[in-house]
């Protein structure tokens, strides 16, 4: 879910078995944060468990954001690399596939080739573009 110019939360619930709780989460192990604006205006770790991670759309180096030194950081640019891969355009990049390449860097959850072919599959416009930007993303995570 997106909506540009305010805050939004959504949530995903990834397991290998059929997930039938739907309610929210309280206790994320994982955060991603599309704009780093957003880590000045709401508390975005709020309610991350221990050892939990953020990804942050960024071009400044982790240690940078400003968040306690215990909490593990990971920074993409996701909106350079949606931009050199002509995702959107350049007033408002498309940053859906970087930010997955960069997640599954991150989360060690799934394979840098299972998000490649799904993203060939099922994104319905640039496949290609949007594989790269997933792949440039992966790569390009600190």
């Amino acid at each position: 879910m997106e909506r540009r110019g305010a805050p939004v939360t959504a949530y995903t619930k990834i397991d290998d078995k059929k997930i039938r709780i739907k309610s929210s989460i309280y206790e994320p192990d994982f955060v991603i944060v599309m704009d780093q604006s957003l880590i000045k205006a709401v508390n975005v770790v709020a309610g991350l468990k221990d050892g939990g991670k953020v990804l942050v759309n960024t071009t400044k180096p982790p240690g940078e954001l400003g968040f306690e030194p215990d909490i593990t950081i990971y920074a993409v640019d996701a909106t350079g690399i949606a931009i050199n891969n002509r995702l959107g355009s350049k007033a408002a990049p498309i940053v859906n596939s970087a930010i997955l390449g960069g997640f599954v860097k991150m989360s060690g959850i799934v394979s840098l080739d299972s998000l490649i072919e799904s993203v060939k599959k099922n994104v319905p416009v640039k496949q290609e573009e949007n594989a790269q930007a997933a792949r440039d993303a992966y790569e390009g995570v600190v």
